[in-house]
């Protein structure tokens, strides 16, 4: 049974990987930003990676593309999670949990299951007097490339206790550390 969820688990990461290929692909035509925006970061999110570690079956990918004119575009994708209510770019490196230093999206606790995207948004500032002290998206870019960022997804199910198992983790579900994958 467990070599069972195994295979399951890697099968959806794969699955995600490649729909996150596709989405930087079809992005970088097409109706999509220009050819300006040539920098890519992605983020794999899964439980094991929060700290602590979650047992959820949740997993999701985030990418961010950098355009010339400052912002940032991105994309939250997400599989098998339920009462997102938040998800942001926090700083900090592996294992390490960190404040908030962008707000990527923010929802209602007890909202349900998602399954796809969660958000598609752009910023051009990180959050302002963030604890990170990020002040441009400049911050955020080199707390980025130095491996010192990750995105982390927040779900809440509206009931107290909190923290009593998948959809219910509001100081994160699913987190992945921030890395580039494509650079022109």
């Amino acid at each position: 049974m467990r070599a069972l969820r195994i295979v399951a688990a890697i099968c959806v990461a794969a699955a995600l990987l490649s729909l996150s290929l596709a989405v930087v692909s079809a992005h970088r035509g097409g109706d999509g930003p220009t050819e300006d925006q040539n920098t890519v970061w992605a983020a794999i999110l899964r439980g094991a990676s929060e700290t602590p570690p979650r047992d959820t079956p949740a997993r999701g990918v985030a990418l961010f593309f950098l355009g010339d004119d400052g912002s940032i575009d991105y994309m939250i994708v997400v599989a098998r999670i339920s009462n997102v209510f938040a998800a942001h770019i926090h700083c900090g490196a592996p294992g390490v949990a960190g404040p908030v230093g962008v707000t990527l999206f923010m929802g209602t606790p007890g909202s349900g299951p998602v399954h796809g995207v969660l958000v598609r948004s752009s910023f051009s500032a990180p959050d302002v007097g963030n604890a990170c002290g990020w002040t441009t998206v400049d911050d955020v870019v080199a707390a980025v490339t130095s491996g010192n960022a990750y995105v982390n997804v927040h779900t809440n199910d509206g009931v107290a206790p909190p923290n009593t198992g998948p959809g219910d983790f509001p100081g994160g579900e699913i987190r992945g550390q921030l890395f580039v994958a494509g650079d022109d």
